[in-house]
């Protein structure tokens, strides 16, 4: 197929991968000359008003990872990754105007940050410039659903059920062809530090759960792990609900949020596995966690920012707290139950939570202290690794009672920690910590 002798910009937001891309594949198929772009938005390292900045370290330090890693693998096309710590609204169009761009390429975002920015850019550049936006962080692609959007169940299982029966998943995009050496630009790009970005440096803590850096080599590396060389996925449903050591759940969701991994890539990597080793509850497990994923996303795009309101998808009142001096003691793991205290200091000190852990904390917020939910669900978005806007926000709603558990349930947290830290191990190990220091 013949070229166009045109220049395409592929804006990278959280799809930080070469493969299974749609954007960059139709680009380097189509143009002779493409040109990838990244920037870190100072408004997602501004001060929010509780007291932390919007991205906090940890997550800041796998969002660099990705980038270097990301830029690494285009390189290795003859694609070059313009990384800049500016706003892309501005950024984008300035690149647009000087390269002569014909056509930008990036995913479709649907929450209100998302689509301002993204209007900020159209109503910059030139009409003449060709735009693609394309859903590419889903499971099932919207146009494959066995409902209309507004057909949407609000109970996951229903959801679910029809898709497993009605909708297939989608073949992976190829990674791009090398382009010729000259598509490369005649200047590099330097990631920004931490300090850069206004932030502290922060070292992997000993005991951390998720000792991994950032990017898509680091992503396979871990599939290869859990999946082919520990097998640990035939066990996955007996130990998902795990609080210590690497291995009690896939971890993939770091790399999911950014968009490392596909969540194609991995479904048919567990199909593979399936074939070649093993097929059990477990591996379906792994999916089952994927199609629900991909459900937070399709309530999203159903509600839209609905989902980031007091009351929710239900518009639900009630009598909420605002309470700085309650959030401080959740925050800092202060509260009156030990099991909430040492997954809070994990969150804390390592960036990351099991799911057990955000289930208990996040019920104990907003059902016990009948806090605001929206202020820890900031507070995660700060600080886990894998924040995902979707699934952080649909989780918080679902357990605040706000969205959509059908039963609006309430953790009983003595017994969660009796249950799920019989021996207290996990409590000890986070909660004997935070005395020394």
């Amino acid at each position: 197929m013949q070229k166009i002798k045109e220049t395409a910009l592929i804006w990278f937001r959280n799809d930080l991968r070469i493969s299974d891309h749609y954007g960059l594949f139709h680009a380097t198929e189509n143009y002779e000359k493409v040109i990838g772009y990244f920037g870190f938005d100072p408004n997602h390292f501004a001060e929010t008003p509780w007291g932390f900045k919007k991205t906090e370290s940890f997550r800041a330090k796998f969002l660099i990872e990705s980038i270097l890693q990301l830029q690494h693998d285009l390189a290795e096309k003859n694609i070059s990754l313009i990384i800049e710590h500016k706003d892309p609204s501005i950024g984008i169009p300035e690149w647009i105007e000087s390269q002569k761009v014909n056509s930008l390429y990036f995913q479709k975002e649907w929450t209100k940050e998302e689509i301002t920015l993204e209007n900020q850019i159209r109503e910059k550049i030139s009409k003449s410039v060709k735009v693609h936006s394309t859903f590419d962080q889903f499971l099932f692609h919207p146009d494959d659903l066995p409902m209309s959007l507004e057909e949407l169940p609000e109970v996951f299982t229903n959801f679910r059920k029809q898709c497993e029966k009605k909708s297939s998943v989608r073949s992976c995009f190829p990674e791009p062809k090398q382009l010729n050496s000259s598509n490369l630009l005649d200047k590099s790009f330097d990631c920004p530090s931490l300090s850069d970005l206004g932030l502290a440096e922060v070292q992997t803590h000993p005991n951390t759960a998720f000792p991994f850096k950032g990017g898509s080599e680091a992503a396979q590396d871990r599939i290869s792990h859990y999946f082919w060389q520990s097998k640990k996925l035939s066990f996955y449903k007996n130990t998902r609900n795990g609080l210590l050591g690497l291995d009690y759940s896939s971890k993939l969701s770091a790399w999911l949020a950014n968009g490392s991994i596909s969540a194609r890539e991995i479904y048919w990597e567990v199909v593979k596995y399936e074939a070649e080793i093993k097929k059990n509850q477990s591996t379906y497990w792994l999916i089952f966690e994927l199609i629900w994923r991909d459900y937070f996303k399709f309530i999203s795009l159903k509600h839209l920012n609905k989902i980031f309101l007091l009351g929710g998808i239900l518009n639900k009142i009630y009598d909420w707290k605002n309470d700085l001096n309650l959030f401080n003691s959740w925050t800092e793991g202060r509260t009156a139950e030990p099991f909430v205290n040492a997954n809070m200091l994990e969150l804390k000190k390592t960036g990351w939570m099991s799911n057990r852990g955000r289930q208990n904390v996040a019920s104990f917020f907003s059902k016990d202290l009948l806090m605001d939910w929206r202020m820890g669900a900031a507070y995660f978005e700060s600080l886990l690794i894998d924040y995902d806007v979707h699934s952080n926000y649909g989780n918080w709603m679902y357990t605040s009672g706000v969205g959509n558990d059908p039963r609006d349930r309430k953790f009983n947290i003595r017994f969660q920690a009796e249950r799920y830290d019989a021996n207290g191990k996990f409590q000890r190990l986070w909660n004997q910590q935070n005395l020394f220091e």
